[in-house]
C-alpha cells in the first residue's frame, strides 16, 4: 500500500513538473488560443447546420448505412467541426514548426475524434442512460490513452484491493467487470430480439410455446453473458458461492413471491391453460389476455382498462377461461312475458330473434324454453352459440332490443310487479304527531 501511494506521489510530481514546463512556453497559449478560436468557430457552424438541415429528410435516399453516419455526423457537428479544425492546424504547424510545439492540438484533435467515434459506436443503443454510461467511460479510456496514461491509471486502480473469500476485488476489476456486463447484456438483448422476431413468425407453434421459447432464450443467454463476462475478467465463479448463498437466503426470505410469480409463470407456459389472446375471467377482473409477462399477465378489459394479475393467482385461485378448448359460447338470456301471452308464440319469437343475429352460430339452432309459472309472469330462457365470447355483452343487448321491438308488435307485454292495496273501513289510519316546544 505504501508504495503504491508513494508512486502515486511521484507520478503526480513529475506530472506536474511536465505541465509547469509546457505552461511557461510561448506556444502553448498559441495552440491554447488555436483551440479557443476553433471551439468558437465549431459552435457557429453547428447552430448554422442545424438550422438548415432536416433531420427528416436527410439523406433519405442513401444506403441505411450511410444516412445512419450522415444524421450522426449532423447531430455532432460541433465536434466534427471541432476535430476537422484540428486536424488542419496540427499539419499546418507540423510542417512550420517542430512536432512538440504542436503537442496539445495533436491531443485536442484525437479527443475529437474519439468523442465522434464513440458517438457512431453508442448510437445503435436505445437507452439514453446506458449512452451517457459508455460514453462517458469509453472517452476517458481513450482521453488516459491519448495522454500516455493508461498504464498508471490501470497500475493506480489495481494496487488497492479487499479479499473476499479467495477473490481480490479492486476497482480496476469492478470496473472491468461492469464494461463487460454491459457489452455482454448488450449484445444478448440484440440476440434474444433477433431470436423473438424469428419465433413469433413461426405460425406452427402456438402463442404460449412462443412465449415459453422467448423466455428460456432470454434467461439462457443471460446466465451465458454473465458466465462469460466474469470468466474474462478472471472472476471464478466458484469465488461467489458466498454471494450465491446470500442471494438463496434473499430469495428465501424476501424474494419468495418474485419466485412464486416466476416459477407460476412457467407452469402456465407448460400446461397451456392460458394463452394471449384467451378470453378470462378472474375473479372480478374479465378481459382479453394480451400479454404474459415474468411476473404478470395482463388482461386488456376493452375500455381501456388493463388488469395486471400476478402469475400465482392464475395458479391458486378459480379462472374461468371461455376459450380453453372452444371458442364457440353459449349466450344465454332470461326474460319473462305476462299470463295473457301465448308462451308458443313468445318462444318463436325468440328463437327468431336470435337466429337473426349476425354472430349467432348457423349450425346450432337457438333454443327457448319455459322455464317457472312465477308469481307476475312466465319466466323463459334462451340460448344460442356465438362463435366467439369477445363482446358477448353486446350481442346479449342487441338480441334483446330485437326481442322487445317483436314483443311490442304482437302485443305481448313484458311484467312487471303490481300491488293491488284495497282500504277497508272507509279511511287509512293516521299518525298524529304533536310536537312539545319547551
Amino acid at each position: 500500500m505504501d508504495m503504491g501511494l508513494n508512486d502515486l506521489l511521484e507520478s503526480i510530481k513529475m506530472a506536474a513538473s511536465s505541465v509547469g514546463a509546457e505552461i511557461t512556453s510561448p506556444w502553448f497559449y498559441l495552440q491554447f488560443g488555436i483551440i479557443l478560436a476553433a471551439a468558437g468557430f465549431a459552435y457557429a457552424a453547428d447552430t448554422a447546420i442545424h438550422a438548415r438541415v432536416e433531420m427528416s429528410s436527410l439523406a433519405i435516399r442513401w444506403p441505411l448505412p450511410l444516412r445512419h453516419f450522415a444524421r450522426v455526423m449532423v447531430k455532432s457537428a460541433s465536434t466534427a467541426v471541432f476535430a476537422v479544425l484540428m486536424v488542419v492546424s496540427r499539419i499546418v504547424m507540423w510542417h512550420m514548426t517542430w512536432p512538440s510545439r504542436s503537442y496539445l492540438i495533436a491531443v485536442s484533435a484525437k479527443l475529437a475524434l474519439a468523442w465522434l467515434v464513440i458517438r457512431l459506436v453508442t448510437s445503435v443503443i436505445d437507452n439514453a442512460f446506458i449512452v451517457k454510461l459508455v460514453s462517458i467511460a469509453a472517452w476517458l479510456v481513450a482521453a488516459l490513452s491519448i495522454i500516455g496514461q493508461i498504464d498508471w491509471a490501470a497500475d493506480t486502480l489495481d494496487s488497492v484491493g479487499i479479499l473476499v473469500g479467495g477473490l481480490r476485488l479492486t476497482p480496476l476489476l469492478l470496473i472491468k467487470a461492469c464494461a463487460l456486463l454491459i457489452v455482454a447484456l448488450w449484445l444478448t438483448n440484440i440476440a434474444s430480439n433477433f431470436a423473438e422476431s424469428r419465433i413469433n413468425r413461426a405460425t406452427d407453434l402456438t402463442p404460449s410455446i412462443q412465449v415459453l421459447l422467448v423466455k428460456i432464450i432470454r434467461i439462457g443467454l443471460m446466465v451465458v453473458a454473465i458466465a462469460i463476462a466474469l470468466d474474462a475478467v478472471g472472476i471464478n465463479l466458484s469465488a461467489l458461492a458466498v454471494f450465491t448463498g446470500a442471494a438463496g437466503v434473499g430469495i428465501g426470505l424476501g424474494l419468495q413471491k418474485i419466485v412464486a410469480n416466476f416459477i407460476s409463470g412457467l407452469i402456465l407456459l407448460v400446461d397451456k391453460s392460458v394463452k394471449p389472446g384467451d378470453l378470462v375471467t378472474i375473479g372480478e377482473s374479465q378481459g382479453k389476455i394480451s400479454a404474459m409477462k415474468t411476473r404478470y399477465i395482463s388482461v386488456a378489459a376493452g375500455d381501456g382498462r388493463e388488469f395486471l394479475i400476478p402469475n400465482e393467482d392464475l395458479v391458486t385461485q378459480k379462472v374461468t377461461n371461455w376459450t380453453y378448448t372452444d371458442k364457440n359460447t353459449l349466450v344465454k338470456i332470461a326474460f319473462a312475458a305476462n299470463y295473457d301471452a301465448d308462451p308458443r308464440l313468445v318462444c318463436k319469437l325468440a328463437t327468431d330473434t336470435a337466429a337473426a343475429h349476425e354472430r349467432a352460430t348457423k349450425g346450432k339452432p337457438p333454443s327457448c324454453v319455459l322455464t317457472e309459472f312465477a308469481e307476475f309472469g312466465m319466466k323463459f330462457s334462451l340460448t344460442f352459440w356465438i362463435a366467439d365470447p369477445d363482446g358477448m355483452d353486446r350481442v346479449k343487448s342487441d338480441v334483446m332490443l330485437a326481442l322487445w321491438d317483436g314483443f311490442k308488435g304482437n302485443g305481448i307485454k313484458v311484467p312487471y310487479p303490481v300491488r293491488e292495496l284495497r282500504v277497508r273501513g272507509g279511511a287509512l289510519p293516521v299518525e298524529s304527531v304533536v310536537e312539545v316546544s319547551s
